[in-house]
């Protein structure tokens, strides 16, 4: 399957890889962009062919996240169409994780916003060295709601307090610290690295892989409608907010918010 902003292919072995395909925009996700991985990721799932999903991206960066664009297009839409619009995030993250066969991330570069919503979906994230992670929603005076209970349940409540607010860049080394990757390895061994993660499942029955997956989520407390419903809430209150109204005009106007206090 081919779209115009995501690309997927499966392999003779049944490794599907599910590409983010907008090296231009840095794989921002933009309205049309989850639309197509939504779509791809429920295809994938049904598809009794593919044993193995890897999530990649083209280009330098793994995932911006948001697309500002789009995001700031929202500013000028009615609260109820705005929660619909902006929970689209949600709905990739639970269609990834919904995935009933092992899901493998392959990060380079950077991901940030919902590019480390997308790391915390997997069920094994090899980061190239060099890669940098962050969740800079505050900064632009909004908060990481949609994908917080993803990213809470990979990380942990105590590892999230050190970053889920602070908008802080962290590195390679210290995401494996913080449980976002499985591991970080040198660019040139990233591809090698993914593949060692998919040899083991291919001797293994895909049935059994895909039962031991589920009972897994449900031992280990999968995420919620109700979190999620509480998240997405959360960020239609916080779009009402003259902050979140202030970082975005500061954002395009390429200027400093009002908040900042460190020149």
């Amino acid at each position: 399957m081919t779209g115009t902003l995501i690309r997927t292919q499966t392999d003779a072995r049944g490794v599907a890889t599910l590409t983010l395909a907008r090296p231009e925009k840095h794989n921002a996700l933009s309205a049309d962009m989850m639309t197509e991985l939504e779509v791809a990721a429920r295809a994938l799932g049904r598809d009794p062919a593919v044993r193995v999903v890897v999530l990649a991206a083209e280009g330098p960066t793994f995932c911006a996240g948001g697309d500002l664009a789009w995001m700031r297009a929202q500013a000028g839409m009615d609260p109820a169409t705005r929660r619909g619009e902006s929970a689209r995030i949600a709905r990739v993250l639970a269609a990834l994780a919904d995935l009933p066969q092992p899901l493998i991330g392959r990060l380079q570069g950077n991901a940030f916003g919902g590019g480390v919503g997308l790391a915390s979906v997997c069920d094994v994230a090899i980061g190239a060295e060099g890669l940098r992670m962050g969740l800079t929603e505050t900064r632009l005076g909004l908060i990481p709601a949609n994908i917080g209970p993803y990213v809470i349940a990979r990380m942990g409540p105590a590892r999230a307090r050190e970053v889920f607010m602070s908008a802080r860049v962290f590195d390679a080394a210290e995401a494996v610290r913080l449980m976002l990757l499985t591991r970080a390895v040198p660019a040139a061994d990233l591809d090698a690295a993914v593949e060692a993660e998919i040899a083991p499942y291919l001797a293994c029955a895909p049935g059994a892989v895909a039962e031991a997956k589920a009972l897994l989520g449900a031992l280990s407390g999968q995420v919620t409608q109700a979190q999620v419903d509480l998240a997405v809430d959360a960020l239609a209150r916080r779009w009402e907010t003259a902050e979140a109204e202030e970082g975005l005009a500061a954002f395009f106007d390429r200027r400093a918010p009002s908040w900042r206090a460190d020149g």
